[in-house]
């Protein structure tokens, strides 16, 4: 069995197709855009699970981090400034953000392609024909 990544020819979309692709794309991002033949999805998708994977590997790292010193992370007297850096350094918790902002940016752009994707799906049909009932 072959498995390729390559996009195979651009074609006029119906507005089902064109939900379809979004809703693909508003779950994960950037695969909706690859099924309706657009480059843009593969930096997306790209963005997407990249992001996912930061947030998951850091964001796991720094829930330990966090559980490991719960106990000075809720002393009164200690110094907010100094655990607040501590979180962000020795927690990861940088790198977690990074990840949420990176899988955010990858599902922006997949919602924008999609919206662009509908409204010329919408645009190709004709005005003057009856509406489809099913």
């Amino acid at each position: 069995m072959k498995i390729s990544l390559a996009l195979g020819p651009r074609r006029p979309l119906s507005r089902q197709t064109a939900w379809g692709c979004l809703t693909t794309n508003l779950a994960l991002p950037g695969f909706g855009s690859l099924v309706a033949g657009r480059i843009p999805g593969y930096p997306q998708a790209a963005l997407a699970l990249g992001g996912m994977g930061l947030t998951l590997a850091y964001g796991t790292r720094f829930l330990i981090w966090f559980v490991n010193n719960w106990a000075r992370l809720h002393d009164p007297e200690a110094e907010l400034l100094t655990v607040l850096r501590d979180m962000w350094v020795a927690g990861g918790l940088r790198w977690a953000m990074l990840g949420i902002a990176l899988f955010a940016l990858g599902w922006f752009w997949a919602l924008a392609t999609s919206l662009r994707l509908l409204h010329a799906a919408q645009a190709g049909e004709s005005r003057h024909a009856p509406p489809r009932l099913g």
